[in-house]
């Protein structure tokens, strides 16, 4: 894995401001693609971004990261802030032509930061069997697999880390 080539700026954002809504489509694009086979079409992302909405990734129920290199978005990650101390990372999302330079890891490591900075002491999540990636991601950034949480229909893995 390279690192990335150039330097990555994160920052706090609305998910329903414009580099939030089009990184949602790309992300929502890429998990149905995957999920089907082949390319998503437009109805099925709207319906993918209708179904799992992101309105709670906002202060003081979560928030949202965004990555940017150049002024282009090319990641994000959001964390929902639950009870009990309890996080719930979500949306973590790379673009193609910025995968495989650590941006992934970078930007978990930024949620977690946000995670310990509200209370937090532990954080979970949960992906896809086809998610292979995001599965390597996570075990290398010292998430343990642990019994269901939720039952969302493309929820096949769950994950979660305690927080130092």
């Amino acid at each position: 894995m390279s690192r990335c080539p150039t330097p990555v700026t994160i920052s706090i954002a609305s998910p329903d401001a414009e580099d939030g809504r089009r990184v949602l489509r790309a992300y929502f694009a890429d998990l149905v693609s995957r999920y089907h086979r082949r390319p998503a079409t437009d109805e099925e992302i709207d319906a993918a971004l209708a179904e799992e909405p992101s309105d709670d990734l906002t202060l003081p129920r979560g928030l949202f990261l965004l990555a940017y290199r150049e002024q282009e978005v090319i990641g994000c990650g959001g964390l929902r802030l639950l009870p009990a101390d309890l996080g719930e990372v979500t949306r973590l999302f790379v673009v193609p032509g910025a995968r495989g330079q650590g941006l992934g890891a970078l930007l978990l490591d930024e949620l977690e930061g946000a995670a310990r900075a509200r209370g937090l002491s532990r954080l979970r999540l949960d992906t896809r069997g086809d998610l292979v990636e995001a599965r390597r991601l996570y075990a290398r950034q010292g998430y343990t697999e642990v019994p269901p949480f939720s039952a969302g229909p493309y929820a096949e893995h769950w994950f979660a880390k305690a927080l130092d």
